[in-house]
């Protein structure tokens, strides 16, 4: 569950704000001075600060210097009356995550305050390879598994470039783990207690991703009411992933290749040159060389890109790790469903290894959900898997309903069991779990056209992720 901190003298504006964040699933605590605050932000680690600019005792802008100065992957959102808006981005320039403008507009608060949650996460989650498999175990971080010669390959390239401050380009099919990778490079980077600042150029709209990495003025387009600060300013002395860039547009190429070159850049509708020393971490799952013969991708940013390459092997070529993956994706979505299923049988096993895997880990990921659900006894066998898997052509619409069904009542039944008294929030927790993951997953992350197609708001959507504990970047997790 995420900790946020709210910092705000007010004590209308405190309580609006817990119950809001409270019914979401956060876990909220609060001060009214600013060296409350302070107390809090280094007794409770939360992992995201709402931080009014005007308090009783100091100066918001004191503050946040103090937080940043404590830890600098925090992400503080500074909150601002209109008359102090001017505060709010010096507060930017110097780190701060966001600004909003009081009083607020609810969705966007929420919208704000998950992507900081996030930030925080992907900062501060370590990621861990090279673990024995027997000793493998959900302990607060993401593990990137696997010990097959790909892998320690891999492993290998990790270890030569995150202490280099030089980019790194990250290939590889969808569904491989190339986040995983990236958080790993700046863990192990001289960079690492800097923010770590994630965009998926796929997932953002191409008339929004320029204002997104290099902010905007007021005024610069229609909607843009006030000044915005850009990922590149927020990633000064960090580290910035760009996930997908094959999809970035050639216009928006162009700004960053000046970007790569010299550091600087401007604000869309700006004259003001900006300076940015972030680190350049690049992934994508195109073929680069072929986007450049058709003139999709321009060659001078490939090479600026291109300095030091790790690839990804997809799931098919290290076969040899899929027990070990099975195993780990048992422990940790056991945890997460409350299921109790502790072994494959052996002929299911094959199954798995017989399979092509087009989806990677992303795709076994869901076929081991599928299967935990569907499990009868402790121990995952070929009936529970999905048929793709098993090699059978899908069922008619009238079997696989039924199919389903019985899924659902075999779930319903055992959380009477386990669960009585709470077996309603039980339930519908676990179908939106998989659902909003198996529809964020079609999608790649893009929650405007999830929401889309389960036909809700994007509100609703955020709230259903915060409830269930699900987290979106190009790939979909738990924030356990």
């Amino acid at each position: 569950m995420p900790r946020l901190l709210i910092v705000d003298d007010e004590p209308n504006v405190r309580y609006s704000l817990e119950k809001t964040f409270r019914a979401d699933g956060v876990d909220v605590v609060s001060a009214e001075n600013g060296r409350e605050g302070l107390r809090l932000a280094q007794e409770e680690s939360p992992d995201a600060v709402l931080l009014d600019v005007r308090l009783p005792d100091m100066s918001g802008l004191d503050v946040f210097a103090q937080i940043r100065a404590h830890d600098r992957r925090l992400p503080v959102i500074i909150m601002t009356a209109h008359t102090t808006t001017e505060t709010a981005i010096e507060a930017m320039k110097r780190g701060a995550f966001e600004y909003l403008l009081k009083p607020f507009d609810l969705t966007e608060l929420k919208e704000t305050v998950a992507k900081a949650f996030e930030t925080s996460r992907l900062s501060r989650v370590r990621t861990v390879f090279e673990h024995d498999p027997d000793e493998l175990h959900d302990d607060g971080v993401d593990h990137i598994v696997g010990t097959s010669p790909a892998m320690q390959s891999v492993y290998k390239e990790i270890g030569r470039v995150a202490p280099q401050n030089v980019n790194v380009l990250i290939l590889g099919e969808s569904g491989t783990g190339k986040e995983l990778v990236a958080r790993a490079v700046y863990q192990h980077s001289q960079r690492h207690d800097g923010p770590f600042i994630a965009i998926n150029c796929a997932a953002i709209p191409e008339t929004l991703l320029e204002s997104e990495l290099f902010g905007h003025e007021k005024g610069s387009f229609t909607g843009a009411d006030r000044r915005r600060i850009g990922k590149f300013e927020q990633a000064i002395g960090g580290t910035m992933f760009l996930d997908e860039i094959g999809e970035m547009s050639l216009a928006t190429q162009a700004k960053f290749l000046r970007v790569l070159q010299d550091g600087r850049f401007e604000r869309v509708g700006g004259n003001e040159t900006i300076f940015s020393d972030a680190r350049i971490i690049a992934a994508t799952n195109r073929d680069l060389r072929a986007a450049i013969d058709d003139r999709d991708f321009r060659e001078d940013l490939f090479y600026r890109l291109n300095v030091f390459t790790i690839d990804l092997p997809p799931l098919r070529d290290r076969r040899a790790d899929l027990p070990q993956l099975v195993n780990y994706l048992l422990r940790r979505f056991n945890a997460e469903l409350g299921t109790q299923v502790h072994g494959v049988s052996e002929t299911a096993l094959d199954m798995l290894s017989d399979y092509n895997w087009p989806g990677n880990v992303r795709e076994l990921q869901s076929a081991i959900k599928y299967a935990l659900v569907r499990a009868t006894t402790d121990v995952i066998t070929p009936e529970s898997l999905p048929t793709a898997v098993r090699g059978e052509t899908p069922q008619s619409d009238a079997h696989a309903d039924s199919d389903a069904e019985s899924t659902l009542r075999e779930l319903a039944r055992r959380l009477i069991q386990e669960h009585p008294g709470d077996v309603n929030q039980q339930f519908h927790t676990v179908v939106d779990r998989v659902l909003c993951e198996e529809v964020l997953a079609h999608v790649e992350g893009h929650q405007a056209r999830a929401a889309e197609l389960l036909g809700i708001s994007r509100t609703t959507l955020r709230a259903r992720l915060q409830v269930t504990g699900l987290v979106v970047g190009k790939s979909v997790k738990s924030d356990s």
